[in-house]
């Protein structure tokens, strides 16, 4: 079995699910990556197209899967205070 990493979301606090640790740390270096450092961030739709070119093709084969990691990357690390969502429509993410 692959090793596992606990993850948070920061839409229901205190659930903890765990998840691919190595998917978890590739898409976590993507994103690193890809956001920007300070507003007005990104789309949900722009970080999914942003870190496809930084992904490993052996975890992510053609992007496959790579939307939902994203968002689960995402909602961890805004859970944990890494991530600032902006309040504009659409909805905009940058680095703290």
């Amino acid at each position: 079995m692959a090793d596992m990493i606990e993850v948070q979301n920061v839409n229901t606090p205190g659930k903890v699910t765990r998840v691919n640790a190595a998917k978890y740390a590739d898409m976590q270096g993507a994103m690193v990556k890809a956001l920007p450092k300070a507003a007005p961030g990104l789309t949900q739709v722009q970080i999914r197209e942003a870190v496809k070119p930084h992904l490993n093709e052996e975890l992510f084969p053609a992007g496959k899967t790579s939307g939902w990691w994203a968002k689960t990357v995402q909602l961890d690390l805004e859970a944990k205070g890494r991530l600032v969502r902006e309040q504009t429509k659409p909805l905009r993410w940058h680095w703290a």
